[in-house]
């Protein structure tokens, strides 16, 4: 059995993500990730209770180009993903990447506490993960 410290999701995680209102367009939103230089738009909880939501760019291509809606009339919460599946700081990435397999998901925020901290994404637990661990 091996003595190594696990490398946790809070050890790989990037913070490349802005934060918008389910009440945005979508037009307002590309131009929050344009400014921000992201690629991930994660939408605040209404309150306390509520939970977050997510925008992928390749939501707003499949959800609102490819059907021909308008940007500037199509708010964020017609096409954001809700709940959205989140992770423990704490959690070793290996049960991270077997999730991301089980749920065909390649992205998820590391929240602790209530709040957002960071993202995981397959790639982090490749390029940051997989070396440290060897």
């Amino acid at each position: 059995m091996s003595n190594k410290l696990p490398i946790r999701n809070r050890d790989v995680m990037n913070n490349h993500y802005a934060m918008i209102d389910g009440i945005h367009t979508v037009a307002e939103a590309i131009q929050v990730a344009i400014s921000k230089k992201v690629n991930i738009l994660v939408v605040n909880k209404r309150n306390e209770h509520d939970e977050y939501g997510m925008v992928l760019m390749s939501d707003i291509a499949r959800k609102v180009l490819a059907k021909e809606k308008s940007p500037a009339r199509t708010n964020i919460y017609e096409i954001m993903i809700k709940p959205v599946l989140s992770l423990s700081a704490d959690m070793d990435v290996r049960y991270t990447a077997r999730l991301f397999e089980r749920f065909n998901i390649n992205k998820a925020p590391v929240i602790e506490a209530g709040e957002i901290l960071g993202f995981v994404t397959y790639d982090n637990i490749v390029l940051k993960g997989m070396i440290a661990e060897s």
